[in-house]
């Protein structure tokens, strides 16, 4: 993120929290779509992820006021709706089993179709990356897909950068434990 849109969240977020409800109606327009985009990465269902960012924005905008540095509204904003996103997860068991059924169903049929093709290294990566446990798919996800610092991923998911840095270690060699077992395989 440039600094100049985290200087203009951070006044925003200010303004919001002397009352300015076109301030808060301007950080939701800079920020939903990136909350949808969070949600989404966890739930994969469009709906249910703007339903779970909804109800984020409500919490959001109740606990403003309790955001010390206005200059953490994006980490912290993104954290909200991960446990959003994850408390769904846990309550709908079911459904997302249901759900990554589907996933895998259609990603099978894509890479049927997309074997002789050149990008088919990225959806092997796509595929190793289905493979890793949780924690480290959401670090991967926010380091480089995201393109948050360290410091940030462990704001938003209230971990230490020492153990950030970790889980990002971690899921490179798995990555590269996985991959070169499936080149072996062939």
């Amino acid at each position: 993120m440039r600094n100049s849109d985290k200087i203009l969240d951070s006044w925003l977020v200010l303004q919001c929290q002397l009352g300015n409800k076109k301030a808060a109606s301007l950080l939701v327009k800079r920020w939903h779509k990136k909350l949808c985009r969070q949600s989404y990465w966890y739930i994969k269902d469009l709906d249910t992820s703007k339903d779970i960012v909804q109800d984020s924005w409500a919490v959001i905008f109740n606990k403003i006021h309790n955001l010390k540095d206005s200059n953490r509204f994006g980490s912290w904003s993104l954290s909200i709706v991960t446990r959003k996103s994850i408390d769904w997860l846990r309550k709908n068991k079911r459904d997302v089993k249901n759900r990554e059924a589907y996933y895998d169903y259609k990603t099978n049929i894509t890479e049927t179709s997309n074997q002789d093709k050149p990008d088919n290294r990225l959806n092997k990566l796509r595929i190793a990356i289905k493979e890793l446990p949780q924690q480290h798919k959401t670090v991967l996800h926010l380091f480089y897909i995201e393109e948050y610092t360290i410091t940030e991923i462990g704001e938003i998911m209230h971990l230490a950068a020492g153990t950030v840095k970790s889980r990002l270690f971690n899921a490179r060699e798995k990555l590269k434990l996985i991959i070169k077992t499936k080149n072996h395989e062939k």
